[in-house]
């Protein structure tokens, strides 16, 4: 049971680093500094980064050891989320992203 529960959660990890991947590729042509750098070819970690505006800034983090989301505004932390948390503000993101006009869109 557990070497299968291990097999879900790296392809889980895998599955999350490459829609974070994807998502940094939207938002750059958008206009928006972003990135999803990942640590070799096995896909199981990620760092994606993302310029709202002017000095307010996302880092979202996946790996083996956890998943945090975290908000700064002029190198201040706002907000750090780990988990299921994490992703659900993810999502958010995406979901203005989505939409034209949003104040994510260039």
């Amino acid at each position: 049971m557990f070497i299968r529960l291990a097999n879900q959660h790296r392809e889980f990890v895998r599955d999350l680093v490459m829609n974070l991947q994807a998502l940094a590729t939207v938002l750059e042509r958008q206009g928006r500094l972003a990135s999803c750098y990942t640590c070799g070819p096995a896909m199981n970690s990620a760092s994606f980064m993302v310029s709202l505006a002017d000095g307010h800034l996302i880092r979202f983090l996946v790996s083996d050891y956890g998943i945090t989301w975290t908000e700064m505004r002029d190198d201040r932390e706002l907000m750090k989320l780990e988990g299921a948390e994490a992703i659900a503000q993810l999502q958010e993101l995406a979901n203005l992203v989505r939409q034209p006009g949003s104040p994510v869109e260039a």
